[in-house]
């Protein structure tokens, strides 16, 4: 999806047995014992991080200057331990570790970092991240281990971008990549699977699972009936798709927490989601609880605004009921104007309150939400079409017609927030999808983003959170937690918390160092 959000959030082997392990459901006997197959809810659009694949370190494929723990501290990777940072907050510098090579056998240095950077921000490459590294103004080499980067003021997540993978010089390699990270690319069959296997000299030590094989599967259903088979190792489902996997014998079900949130987009620019009425209507007449009850079978909690209360960067003050206030709604819409029709659907000066929202047709969650969602309009008058569709569709609508989009970071709350409300991203796709244009956000966000003071930044952010819940830029549904299934037993799986790309992002990112349990 997006950046953040197309962006997280990432295979069958070249040997016929395990081709066929991927194309149908089958016993894990029918293939090697060392190939692991993970079933994905979607297809990457490249595999570059220069172009915007898996720039929060999860790709198992490349490193980056810095790595993500579990509980989301920031590690040194290819760095041989923190950056020093200057007293004004404009020079970060890294030193490599010594000996690091390319899965190619070339030795990765620092020229190789200056290059992954430069191409990043030259407006040539249309890099969907490049944004996010905009307070870069220089990257130097001064030697083989040393890398200089320069800013053009302070910017305290720079160090959390550093898990950007790192490409050798000279090259932008979308299909075929060559990385330094845990698993050395194989080979990828567009619509069907991505094969790798392991660097048995990772400098962080030889993965146990030699071999990866990430098959994508989009329908919710089908993700389930495949590692119920045993065609899949592991797999990422809806909650209550998971529910008849939870005990089974040689399963685990994981529970892991998550800043990914599910909301309804309203295009700004249309006469009736742009009714900031209607808007916060939509908001009051939606039961968050029941849907975090019922359709997440408990798995994720109402949300009210982008940032996730379970952050430090979170405003308490932005909250609301968990059920639904009905009455309040339909006070907030008589007085705007909208008055029920003999069809009970509000109408304003003509036109009715009604209008479409989409979600992916194979997204099992979404669905049901957007149902929930049209559910609760209808008793305040409001007239909400669902419309599943597949995202080339939605993506080319979203201007016109609402839809159940999910985002959300754990990280710096730079992360997503820029690019999802900031007017100079009005309509570039998935990246400020609903047009949204206000000029004291963009302020805020701007400071957020430039400042070096966390206290100052902390207030940025939350009078941001405060308008755009004010707005009802988005109605925001639920935080969810994303559900896992593992089919086996290993060592070394550690949950954290999850950003809305999982991918091989997520529990998935460690798995290099998961071990068959003895």
């Amino acid at each position: 999806m997006t950046q953040l959000l197309r962006k997280y959030a990432t295979l069958c082997a070249a040997l016929a047995l395990a081709a066929t392990a991927c194309s149908a459901p089958q016993g894990p006997a029918t293939r090697p014992d060392d190939t692991f197959v993970i079933g994905l809810s979607s297809e990457f659009d490249n595999l570059s991080p220069v172009l915007g694949f898996s720039p929060d370190g999860g790709s198992l494929i490349f490193d980056g200057l810095m790595s993500r723990a579990p509980d989301l501290t920031i590690r040194p990777a290819l760095a041989a331990g923190r950056p020093v940072v200057a007293e004004d907050g404009r020079t970060v510098t890294f030193t490599l570790r010594e000996g690091l090579k390319f899965h190619d056998g070339r030795p990765l240095t620092s020229q190789d970092v200056e290059y992954t950077y430069e191409a990043l921000l030259d407006p040539a490459n249309n890099s969907t991240i490049r944004s996010d590294y905009s307070a870069i103004e220089d990257v130097a080499a001064p030697d083989a281990r040393t890398v200089v980067f320069t800013l053009k003021h302070p910017y305290a997540p720079l160090v959390q971008r550093t898990t950007l993978g790192i490409v050798p010089k000279g090259t932008l390699e979308r299909t075929r990549p060559v990385g330094s990270g845990p698993y050395r690319f194989v080979s990828w069959t567009p619509g069907d699977k991505i094969v790798l296997e392991a660097n048995k000299e990772y400098w962080g030590g030889a993965p146990a699972i030699s071999r990866l094989v990430l098959a994508f599967a989009p329908d919710d259903n089908v993700r389930a009936t495949r590692i119920r088979a045993g065609d899949f190792d592991a797999t990422v489902l809806p909650p209550k798709a998971a529910t008849g996997l939870r005990g089974q014998p040689g399963m685990t079900v994981y529970d892991v927490p998550s800043a990914d949130y599910r909301a309804v987009m309203f295009p700004m620019t249309r006469p009736v989601t742009g009714d900031r009425a209607v808007r916060k209507a939509f908001g009051l007449a939606l039961d968050r609880q029941a849907m975090a009850d019922t359709i997440l079978a408990g798995a994720g909690v109402p949300a009210h605004g982008p940032i996730s209360p379970d952050t430090g960067w979170h405003d308490p003050e932005v909250t609301g009921a968990a059920t639904a206030d009905p009455a309040a709604a339909g006070r907030l819409l008589d007085e705007a104007g909208w008055k029920p029709g003999e069809d009970g659907i509000r109408e304003k000066d003509g036109k009715q309150a009604r209008f479409t929202l989409m979600y992916p047709a194979g997204d099992s969650l979404r669905k049901e939400l957007a149902l929930a969602a049209a559910s609760d309009a209808k008793k305040i008058g409001l007239l909400v079409e669902p419309a599943g569709l597949d995202w080339d569709a939605i993506e080319a609508r979203l201007g016109e017609d609402a839809a159940v989009m999910g985002f959300g970071s754990p990280y710096d709350p730079d992360y997503v927030n820029y690019e999802l409300f900031h007017s100079d991203f009005k309509g570039q796709g998935f990246l400020n999808p609903g047009r949204y244009d206000n000029p004291e956000v963009d302020r805020l966000l701007e400071r957020g983003r430039a400042s070096g003071e966390k206290a100052e930044r902390e207030r940025a952010y939350r009078d941001f959170q405060k308008i755009v819940r004010d707005d009802e830029v988005f109605s925001y549904m639920l935080f969810l937690k994303h559900v896992y299934v593992v089919r086996g037993e290993y060592e070394g799986i550690v949950p954290g918390v999850d950003a809305h790309e999982h991918a091989t992002g997520g529990l998935f990112a460690g798995i290099h160092t998961w071990k068959p349990a003895a």
